[in-house]
Formats: C-alpha cells, structure tokens, sequence
C-alpha cells in the first residue's frame, strides 16, 4: 500500500467511524424516545441494540493496520460509510482494489 493511501485511508476511517457513531445514536434515540412502547421493553431492546453496534463497530474498526486496510476499507465502502469526495483521493489502484462491486459484497 502507498504511504500516500494510508495517510488518506486513516482519515476515511476516521470519518466513517463518526458516521456510524452518529447513525448508531440515532438508533439509540429512535428506541429510547418511543413513548409507545413500555420503558422496560426500551431499555431491554436499547441494550440489545448497543450490544449489536459494538460488535458491528469492532468488526468494521478495529485491527487497525496495513494489512487489514483494504478489508476494512471495503466493508467501509459497503455500509456506505465512506465519504466520495475522501475515497476521491485514493489511488486507482487502491479505489479499484476496495470496490465493493468488484468483490462481490455490494
């Protein structure tokens, strides 16, 4: 992997981890704010749902390396975490390697 991509690929991550950090509590507010349901089933199903997110977080984020970058960074452009305008700067070799299209995830 380029030095150039790796400098860029941590900046994708970063944001992506805060659009799905953002996406997750707006999950979090959705259960916790309807009224409709009895507040014991809203906290069993928040729990429930924070449980899920922290596993889906650490599957997609962590092991942070080179070599797990492209894997990452695929996964990241599947859940549609990744800003265009970032993956813009990849290389096209980098960009083509990490298409969701391309591997079969999309």
């Amino acid at each position: 992997m380029k030095e150039s991509d790796w400098k860029k690929f941590k900046a994708i991550k970063e944001r992506a981890i805060e659009r799905f950090c953002t996406q997750a509590l707006d999950e979090f507010e959705d259960v916790i704010s309807n009224s409709d349901d009895h507040v014991h089933n809203r906290y069993r199903r928040l729990y429930k749902l924070v449980q899920n997110r922290d596993r889906e977080m650490s599957s997609i984020f962590d092991d942070h390396s080179r070599s797990n970058a492209p894997m990452q960074l695929t996964v990241i452009r599947t859940r549609g975490l990744a800003e265009e305008s970032l993956l813009a700067e990849l290389s096209d070799e980098f960009r083509e390697q990490t298409d969701p299209k391309r591997s079969g995830w999309d």
